[in-house]
């Protein structure tokens, strides 16, 4: 089932890509120029990008900033990654190497290997992907079948961990399969949450926090299909593409809960990927034409600004400086053609004919500027150092969000003022929570304190017996016994007690029974005093000498007082 998956994927990623558009701007063969890899748009409004051998950065206006030559050939297919004060991470020869950088040019760029084999040396791991925590200045590092490793930005080896972790006794992770299971997705990290997620060869999807190796939850998304995709939120939610099946979930971040599930049109790649702007939207790009948004809470948004008939969206859209506001490309083809094969769809189509970008706000629907390629995008990039590269619709739009020559742009904000637009929705939605349900707070505070009552009076009893003099000078064992020991004869006495009083009733003249039954309440009142005082389970307490009231005697006359039978008897 998995090959006929692979085979199905491979498929429609064939024949996207012969039909897939590239723009040059020059006519001459497409071998004289260079590739690029996947864009990283920089805080400074440069791309970075690798070619070959060589790492650039352009200026929004496709003029180069600088280059570096590097001893490592790049991985075209991995973007490079923004690590912060000045570094950028990038993949190749399955090394990581650090570039450090200035962005006002006061000095050279410099490269070195931050993970990995050195010069003239074989690199046998193969490095599936990584991601940077900005605020923790961690690297994450995916690599094949040895796990996901952990270091801090200046390189000290923080923690390691695979896809099994056994915990509490059982094994969690690779449920079905121990053996052929890996980490295989780019791991993604949540800069709001402090957490990473990442997902194994069987569908399964993990969420780990960037402090600990511990496993917070993992959840099955086997049942969909083994190849997943991963897109944070930074906004409580977490976005997981089936590229497959042409669907997106969003998921809860402290439980993995789906919230909600929604189906897409067919996708291009097998990663494809959506973007989350600052209003919380996601917006994702499908073949049928349509560039898809969803609402946090799932509601759909469909733009096309082509018939979406002869149209396909293969690259996935671009957030502008703003972060409000995406940028997107539709093709406008002669002819395209879907067939369904179970329940996989592959979209072919010929001769593309024209290309659309648009400038829009998905939570709003604002379409703030729309043009073709063959106009002032064109002319702009024909007269820049981008000549020399051969172009595709990824890095067009690239250089339209870094733009400020094109379109109409919103104001722009630093990475901090995004990211803490974001942050804020997720906590929002936290504080809902608790303050929707006031009654279950004011229960839960009643029973606090109840708990809290409860304590002190135990502590405070516990102090006070362990304090007992008797306790101190026995032990607690010879305490007990002696304690229980008076309890039996307490119980006899009173037995005892019971039947002279019924015998005292029926001959009140017996002088000897009342004799004996006075010596018996005065031995049970002794016990009793003991009971309650130097035996008792509470602190010691005074020995008070209560009265007699057994036999009183007032000259000749003798008079009786029984107060557990109820009844006075007196004989003068």
């Amino acid at each position: 089932m998995n090959s006929m998956r692979s085979c199905q994927c491979a498929m429609t990623h064939l024949l996207v890509f012969l039909i897939l558009l590239l723009v040059t701007t020059l006519s001459s063969s497409v071998s004289a120029y260079h590739w690029l890899s996947k864009p990283l748009l920089g805080d400074d409004g440069r791309i970075y990008v690798c070619s070959r051998n060589n790492f650039l950065a352009f200026e929004n206006n496709g003029s180069i900033a600088w280059t570096m030559h590097l001893d490592y050939k790049c991985n075209l297919g991995t973007a490079p990654v923004l690590g912060g004060h000045g570094k950028i991470y990038l993949v190749a020869d399955n090394r990581i190497l650090e570039i450090n950088y200035d962005s006002i040019g006061n000095y050279e760029p410099v490269a070195r290997v931050f993970f990995g084999p050195g010069p003239g040396q074989h690199a046998e791991a193969e490095i599936i992907g990584l991601s940077v925590s900005t605020s923790g200045s961690t690297v994450f590092i995916n690599v094949k079948s040895r796990g996901l490793f952990a270091y801090q930005s200046h390189g000290r080896f923080l923690w390691s961990v695979g896809p099994v972790l056994y915990q509490s006794g059982y094994r969690q992770g690779c449920r079905r399969n121990v053996t052929d299971c890996y980490f295989a997705s780019v791991p993604v990290v949540d800069q709001c949450e402090g957490s990473i997620y990442i997902s194994n060869t069987e569908g399964e999807l993990y969420s780990l926090s960037v402090r600990s190796r511990h496993f917070r939850w993992i959840q099955d998304f086997s049942s969909l299909d083994n190849n997943l995709t991963i897109t944070p939120g930074n906004n409580g939610h977490l976005y997981v593409t089936v590229p497959a099946k042409a669907l997106v979930l969003a998921l809860d971040v402290f439980s993995g809960n789906v919230l909600w599930q929604r189906s897409i049109g067919p996708l291009s790649k097998v990663d494809s990927a959506p973007v989350v702007d600052s209003n919380g939207w996601i917006s994702i790009g499908s073949l049928d034409g349509f560039l898809y948004s969803f609402s946090p809470t799932g509601v759909l948004k469909k733009f096309s600004r082509m018939n979406a008939e002869n149209s396909m969206v293969q690259v996935g859209p671009f957030l502008d400086c703003s972060g409000f506001s995406v940028y997107s490309s539709q093709i406008e083809m002669e002819g395209k053609v879907t067939h369904t094969i179970g329940e996989y769809t592959v979209v072919s189509a010929i001769r593309p004919k024209a290309t659309l970008f648009t400038m829009l706000v998905p939570a709003t629907g604002s379409i703030y500027w729309t043009e073709g390629y063959h106009g002032e995008l064109s002319t702009l990039l024909s007269e820049s150092d981008l000549r020399k590269f051969v172009m595709n619709e990824e890095i067009l739009l690239a250089f339209l969000a870094a733009s400020t020559e094109i379109g109409t742009r919103l104001k722009c904000r630093t990475v901090g003022q995004k990211l803490a637009s974001g942050c804020s929705q997720a906590r929002t939605k936290l504080v809902s929570i608790y303050t929707g349900n006031e009654r279950a707070i004011v229960l839960f505070l009643l029973f606090e304190s109840a708990l809290l009552l409860v304590l002190v009076g135990l502590v405070r009893f516990c102090c006070s017996f362990w304090a007992k003099k008797k306790l101190k000078d026995q032990g607690l064992g010879s305490f007990l016994d002696k304690r229980c020991s008076l309890q039996l004869k307490k119980k006899a006495l009173d037995r005892t007690i019971a039947e002279l009083e019924q015998e005292a009733a029926e001959d009140a003249v017996n002088n000897e029974v009342f004799e004996k039954l006075g010596d018996i309440v005065r031995e049970r009142e002794c016990i009793q005093r003991k009971l309650s005082t130097s035996y008792s389970l509470g602190r010691d307490r005074p020995d008070s000498q209560p009265r007699s009231m057994l036999p009183v005697y007032m000259g000749k006359t003798k008079s009786y007082s029984f107060q557990d039978a109820n009844m006075i008897l007196r004989q003068k």
